[in-house]
Order: structure tokens, then C-alpha cells, then sequence
């Protein structure tokens, strides 16, 4: 398994094929695997369709087309059938998170969504993610999980991203009305041909099809996250993607994730305030590959809120030392620099992370040891 950290998109196909409820006749082969990437060491984030089928049964409606009020109460309901159903093929606990697009734009719940999950993955829970359909409008709504999945990946820094559905793979033909049809097992780039070969889906209660599946992998393979399309009611190609083998189509990364990520941060993201580091601290960040912690803040100059791109600043020599993306404003990082970690919650009545600055979202700019340990964004926060 040549990857770290896996996001896995499961379909309503599979969670539901008959339409009506949740099954395991698919989700029982899944979840093995999901289970064999834990044993090895990886971790896994599930982005699960499912909710509005798993409900339909349980919510009168006269029509294979129900109103939007009417397929949010379904999945209101269907939720907790389908988070039921996952929770039974584990060991290990699940986590039921429910997004929407809204969250995913503002910075202050899109990082606590990142840090929910990295501590998530500490403790070895497996996080579950749907969109919140229940509350979600048009303007705030993904639309489809496929999509959704490619977002998740993004936040999580996830290094692979599987798509599986009722289909193999990307095919030149739709397969249904070709059986001839030939199946790409490789795509380098996603171009506008690549596109024409997808086609909509015929299943009312999917949100998605092949078109939705290729804007997840151009999402995701733009940012370093290799994505493959495979089938989820094919036991066999699951094990082979275990061993290295694709039975699907893989959409090739455009480059590695820590260098899309790298990239992003240093020439990107338009720093908007400045943390002065006193000497302990530049020695942790530069040569230990540590978060910056509040207790080795000299001084907060500038006017930026949490998730806002920052310079981290020698404070002898004012010369730059990293830049990053902070967890904190400008206000609440006054009010606690250069104090202890487990005092924020006290001084500001919440705490929301015991770090300013994660190593995962942090890039030096200088040239040194640390670039090595840095370049690890999937490490454990065992330490700070």
C-alpha cells in the first residue's frame, strides 16, 4: 500500500444497492479493508453516500423524485441508520462528522475541521464524513460526495485519495451502452477528452456519476494526491489494490504532496501578520521539526484571524524564519504568548488548539536540518 493516509468514498450504490436501507452485502469487504490499512499502519478518513437511501424507507414520499424538505428529513434519519451500519463492521470507534460547503470556505471551521481529524487519527478513531444535507442550501451545499472526498482529502493532507462506486474505472464509451468499451487503467493528465468520456448517472437516489468522480481527481491529483476510481462490489479488486495492484483507473499526481502543499504556503498564501520567536523556539521550529507553541511568542505584529497565513520572525535578528497558517487571531495570540499550552483555555475560555502554528501547516524558509523533518505532514501529534 504505497500511501499514508487514505481518503475512501463510498458511494450510495454500495451503501444502499437496493434503494431502500442500508446493507452489508459491499460494506462488509470495505470495511476489511479499511481494517487491513489500519493493521499496516495507514490511516483512513471514510466520505460515505448513503444517508438519504438509508432513510427512504422510513419517510413517506409518492414520488422517485422527492421534494428537497422531504430528502432532508430522509436524511435526517437515514444518518444514524447508515452510521449504525458502518459501527458494526469495526472494532474500532467511528466519528460521525457532517459538512457543508460553507464550512469548508471559512478559515476558523475549515481548520477546525483539519485539527478535529488529526486528533481523530491520533487516537485511531475512523472519521466518517457526509454532507450535512439536513440544513445545507444550494449555495451552501458540495453537491456530490465525490467532490466532497476530493475536499476532505485536501483538509486532511490525505496522499491518496479511492473513489469507489459501482463502476471499475473510467471508460472511453459508457460500458453500459458498450460492452466493448475500453477501460483507461492510467490517466497522466485530466484534459478536456478525459472529460467528454464521462457521462451523468442513471441512479435517481446518486448525486454524482463518472463527471463528478473526474472533478474529485483533478482536484485532488492538482494537489498531490494520487486518486484512483475502483470498484466497491468487486472484492477481489480491493485486495489487489492492497497489494499494489490497480484494477481500476489511477489519476496520476501532478506532483508530491508535501511539494504542492510546500509550494502553496510559501508562494501562495499572501502573509497578513507577523509572530516574533524567541531563541528556544527558533531552535525547536528550525532544527526539531516542532509546532510553535504560545510560550515561545516574544511579540504578534500585524492584524489576521485564525487560519490566516503568517511570517515567523527571528525576533533577534528580524529575519524570517518560516511562514505558516495560524490557529489563532491576532487578538487571542496576544493574549497568551509566552504562556503554557495547557493555560489558553483559561485565558481565553476556549482552546481550540495547544499550538500557534502546526508543523503540518508550517514551510522554512531557510535552509537547514529541519526541511527533512518537516516534510513529514502526516506525523502524529504525539509531540509538540
Amino acid at each position: 500500500m504505497n500511501f499514508q493516509r487514505v481518503v475512501i468514498k463510498v458511494g450510495s450504490a454500495l451503501v444502499a444497492p437496493d434503494k431502500q436501507g442500508c446493507s452489508g452485502q459491499y460494506l462488509l469487504s470495505i470495511a476489511r479493508f479499511i481494517t487491513q490499512c489500519q493493521q499496516a499502519g495507514k490511516e483512513v478518513i471514510l466520505v460515505s453516500s448513503g444517508s438519504v437511501a438509508a432513510g427512504r424507507a422510513l419517510i413517506r414520499h409518492g414520488s422517485p423524485n422527492p421534494s428537497i424538505p422531504t430528502k432532508q428529513a430522509m436524511a435526517a434519519v437515514g444518518q444514524m441508520k447508515m452510521m449504525a451500519n458502518w459501527q458494526r463492521f469495526f472494532d474500532v470507534p467511528c466519528s460521525q462528522l457532517l459538512i457543508t460547503h460553507g464550512d469548508l470556505k471559512d478559515r476558523q471551521r475549515y481548520i477546525n475541521i483539519k485539527n478535529t481529524i488529526r486528533i481523530l487519527l491520533a487516537n485511531g478513531v475512523i472519521p466518517i464524513v457526509n454532507e450535512n444535507d439536513t440544513v445545507a442550501t444550494d449555495e451552501l451545499k458540495v453537491g456530490d460526495n465525490d467532490n466532497l472526498a476530493a475536499q476532505v482529502a485536501l483538509v486532511s493532507e490525505a496522499d491518496c485519495l479511492l473513489i469507489l462506486s459501482d463502476v471499475d474505472g473510467l471508460y472511453r464509451e459508457n460500458p453500459k451502452h458498450n460492452p466493448d468499451a475500453e477501460k483507461l487503467s492510467d490517466v497522466s493528465a485530466i484534459t478536456p477528452a478525459i472529460y467528454q468520456m464521462a457521462s451523468g448517472t442513471d441512479n435517481h437516489i446518486a448525486t454524482g456519476g463518472m463527471q463528478t468522480k473526474i472533478q474529485a481527481a483533478e482536484k485532488a491529483t492538482e494537489n498531490g494526491i494520487a486518486t484512483f476510481i475502483l470498484s466497491g462490489e468487486d472484492a477481489n479488486a480491493l485486495e489487489q489494490f492492497g497489494q499494489g495492484i490497480n484494477a481500476g483507473t489511477h489519476f496520476h499526481a501532478q506532483q508530491a504532496p508535501f511539494k504542492a502543499k510546500k509550494h502553496w504556503l510559501k508562494h501562495t498564501l499572501k502573509s497578513t501578520g507577523r509572530v516574533l520567536l524567541d531563541a528556544g523556539a527558533i531552535h525547536a521550529v528550525t532544527n526539531k521539526g516542532a509546532s510553535l507553541l504560545p510560550s515561545g511568542i516574544a511579540g504578534v505584529e500585524g492584524s489576521f484571524a485564525a487560519g490566516d497565513s503568517i511570517d515567523i520572525i527571528d525576533a533577534v535578528n528580524q529575519s524570517p524564519v518560516a511562514k505558516g497558517i495560524s490557529q489563532y487571531s491576532h487578538r487571542d495570540l496576544a493574549k497568551i504568548i509566552g504562556q503554557n499550552s495547557n493555560q489558553i483555555a483559561a485565558i481565553l475560555g476556549y482552546c481550540p488548539s495547544k499550538v500557534a502554528v502546526h508543523r503540518d501547516d508550517m514551510v522554512m524558509l531557510k535552509t537547514n536540518s529541519s526541511d527533512v523533518s518537516n516534510q513529514t505532514n502526516t506525523s502524529s501529534d504525539n509531540t509538540q
